[in-house]
């Protein structure tokens, strides 16, 4: 086909989560669930750090980067497979979907940079607690913040231009629930092989790195806390790191599997979608959950701002 004489196409089809007869409903309220949580336990710890000063701490300013990360990314693509859902139509303009593309992954490279400073404020705050308030100070922790989110943005724009570019003439089907890069790159024309280097190299260089460094960072912590004396602060610390990696396991586990690979546009998407709600609905679900359902610091927020509302007129 001549590719420089073809039409683009003007809107995608977005195939979606596999349909069951008679199971539309609850695939609706499952994943209606699942948004809601994720908005409502993100959005309380957002809340709670803003207004506690008990929580202005390094580790839950970061946590409550990581919730408003968590936020934006599942509101990229939930509420139109939502949509989708109800009007039964999958379809997507072309400049939406790029869009979407955009700030899917911008979210989600950010994610990784943020999990890192979580890690680095741990390995500060227990194998260096009196050092930890001059080096991790509010300035310091706000650059880094930055930081973050700037590297994830400068990390993708650049394959977002390059894929708005390619042509689009042999097909307008995705075989996804939202733009993703395996199956838009699998209907597009042109040579997407640069792309496909460049997006091997981010997850082999930025995600790789993420996870050695964060996981350096718990092994470093583990050994401290083994070299605690008091046994009730060992539980306390290990409780805390352990439910930290369960995080770091299901996200760098599902994100190798379905990223970390040479080639994407000849890839099968019937498993990569059902390992893609790993970490696009359940991990931004559990991340409120699992950083906070054993933090006393937490706990007391919660009571203190109930104790609030009771007491008001």
């Amino acid at each position: 086909m001549n590719l420089t004489n073809c039409r683009r196409t003007t809107e995608f089809i977005l195939v979606g989560l596999p349909r069951v007869v008679g199971m539309e409903r609850v695939m609706y309220a499952s994943v209606f669930l699942l948004y809601l949580l994720c908005v409502m336990g993100n959005g309380l710890i957002i809340t709670m750090v803003i207004r506690d000063r008990h929580l202005q701490k390094p580790m839950y300013f970061f946590l409550s980067n990581l919730s408003f990360k968590d936020i934006g990314h599942t509101t990229t693509f939930m509420p139109k497979l939502l949509l989708n859902y109800v009007s039964f139509n999958n379809s997507i303009c072309f400049y939406c979907c790029l869009i979407q593309f955009f700030f899917y992954f911008l979210f989600g490279v950010t994610e990784f940079f943020i999990i890192t400073l979580i890690s680095l404020d741990r390995y500060l705050a227990i194998c260096h607690p009196l050092r930890h308030p001059t080096i991790m100070t509010s300035r310091i922790c706000l650059k880094l913040s930055i930081s973050a989110w700037f590297g994830g943005f400068f990390s993708i724009v650049c394959q977002v231009v390059m894929i708005a570019n390619l042509p689009y003439c042999t097909s307008n089907v995705i075989n996804h629930y939202f733009c993703d890069v395996g199956p838009v790159l699998q209907i597009a024309g042109g040579d997407s092989r640069l792309i496909e280097v460049l997006g091997f190299l981010l997850v082999v260089v930025l995600i790789m790195s993420s996870l050695l460094f964060t996981l350096i960072s718990y092994l470093f912590i583990l050994c401290t806390i083994l070299r605690m004396p008091s046994t009730s602060r060992q539980q306390k610390a290990f409780s805390t790191c352990a439910s930290h990696l369960v995080v770091v396991s299901i996200l760098y586990g599902s994100v190798f599997f379905v990223y970390l690979r040479p080639t994407v546009k000849n890839s099968s998407f019937s498993t990569m979608k059902s390992v893609s709600i790993l970490y696009t609905m359940i991990t931004p679900v559990l991340n409120p959950f699992i950083y906070t359902i054993r933090n006393n610091e937490v706990k007391d927020s919660v009571r203190r701002m109930l104790g609030r509302k009771n007491s008001l007129p």
